[in-house]
């Protein structure tokens, strides 16, 4: 299993720093948020462009992965965010994920404030038409598309990402949800999420159903998937670092049960901390 750290925030002028390390304490990725304006109580939080972050990011390191966690390309271009992830991809020569959902449409004011649809079915028609030019555009060609939503007239983005066939997408999945997580599958990663839970119940959820459900999702990933090997399953937490030994206790479930990459969440703005826990390592197994 691969360990990402996400990087919740901080000043953004030290978001290099952070990236570096990342690399120097054995992490495989550093990722960001990506939002516009969710807050708790009326009050927004300091949220960063994430592309701008990740550029510093990128020059700051060399051997980890980059990407967000995530973005909801419902309210995107997604000629400008092909665009975005490919400038990355060259930047960092090849090491960008891009992770995709809905969006937290209720919470962020880039949807409820904006004018942005906030109806289920059609932010599931605009990512799925998004994803679908991305790809297109990252082929380097001329590239045409005709949907319910976006339409492209023979558009050649150049240069294309270093990685091929494609910079790596993940996508959120809610399980056991059928079309949801046939979306992930045409893809290269599945962020699981469990249909209905309550985010105040994250903590007893994974305790006791995580893993099993991880497990589940392994098993249809292996039944529906060309090659399931390559396909990634993404899980995050917390994971204290200040004892290693119940870190990699609370972290191997989900890594027996097939979870490729973990994401270390630390939801927290205070940079003593955040550089504290990444100083800290991942929570490998021996």
């Amino acid at each position: 299993m691969k360990y990402g750290f996400l990087i919740p925030g901080g000043d953004v002028r030290n978001f290099g720093k952070f990236a570096a390390a990342v690399e120097a304490a054995g992490w495989d990725g550093a990722f960001v948020a990506d939002a516009l304006a969710i807050g708790m109580g009326g009050k927004s939080f300091p949220w960063f462009d994430p592309w701008v972050a990740l550029a510093a990011m990128a020059v700051a390191t060399e051997r980890i992965k980059l990407g967000t966690f995530i973005t909801a390309v419902p309210r995107r271009r997604p000629w400008k965010l092909a665009r975005e992830v490919g400038t990355l991809d060259q930047l960092s020569s090849g090491r960008v994920v891009l992770s995709v959902g809905l969006g937290a449409a209720a919470d962020d004011g880039g949807f409820c404030k904006v004018g942005e649809s906030m109806e289920l079915k059609t932010r599931a028609e605009l990512l799925d038409e998004g994803l679908a030019i991305i790809n297109g555009l990252w082929k380097g060609k001329p590239y045409s598309f005709k949907g319910n939503h976006y339409q492209v007239d023979k558009l050649e983005l150049q240069p294309r990402p270093v990685q091929k066939p494609r910079v790596p997408i993940w996508v959120i999945g809610v399980w056991p949800k059928e079309k949801s997580m046939q979306r992930a599958l045409r893809w290269d990663g599945v962020i699981p999420q469990a249909y209905g839970l309550d985010m105040a119940d994250w903590a007893e959820y994974a305790k006791k159903r995580y893993a099993a459900d991880i497990r589940a999702i392994r098993d249809y990933v292996a039944e529906h998937h060309r090659k399931p090997a390559k396909f990634d399953i993404v899980v995050q937490g917390f994971s204290s670092g200040k004892n290693i030994k119940r870190a990699r206790e609370a972290v191997k479930p989900l890594e027996e049960a097939g979870a490729t990459w973990y994401m270390e969440n630390l939801w927290s703005f205070d940079e003593k901390a955040i550089l504290a826990r990444i100083k800290q390592g991942p929570p490998r197994s021996e």
